[in-house]
């Protein structure tokens, strides 16, 4: 880019790195801000939530502080509990797979473990475990399971 009042040129490729420096700091931090965590007894996981405003609402809640949830087994395919309170819906049909988060009927949040066709919303998708591994740290039965955002 060329300085045209002066008379001089000046290379910004330098001034270009900065901003491209600032870009990617902000999505890094928008990455941190998509993140929840999933405490289930002794393990930690962590979802990345989706981009709608049912997802936006419940970080929302959980910059307040966590949610702890009593989740019980339902359909031998979820675990299912109450949020405490009703979250915007934007339900659409959906097609579950494991380790789906899900807001059911605007106050249930629903942890998928096997499929399910419905009108959901979805809320996100817990990090890089499998189907097994999942079931593994649901267990049987009941389960409490505490959600909160990462600590920056």
């Amino acid at each position: 880019m060329l300085l045209a009042c002066s008379g001089e040129s000046h290379d910004l490729s330098s001034d270009n790195r900065i901003n491209e420096k600032i870009v990617d700091d902000e999505t890094n931090n928008k990455t941190n801000s998509n993140k929840m965590i999933l405490q289930i007894g002794d393990t930690t996981l962590t979802a990345t939530l989706a981009d709608n405003s049912s997802a936006e609402a419940l970080a929302q809640a959980l910059s307040e502080g966590p949610i702890t949830i009593e989740m019980r087994d339902y359909g031998n395919m979820e675990k299912v509990g109450s949020l405490g309170r009703d979250f915007p819906t934007n339900n659409e049909s959906i097609t579950t797979e494991p380790g789906d988060i899900i807001l059911y009927q605007g106050s249930a949040l629903v942890i998928y473990y096997a499929p399910n066709t419905w009108n959901f919303t979805r809320l996100g998708k817990i990090d890089d475990i499998s189907k097994e591994e999942l079931m593994q740290v649901l267990g049987k039965g009941d389960v409490t399971v505490t959600l909160s955002l990462p600590e920056e």
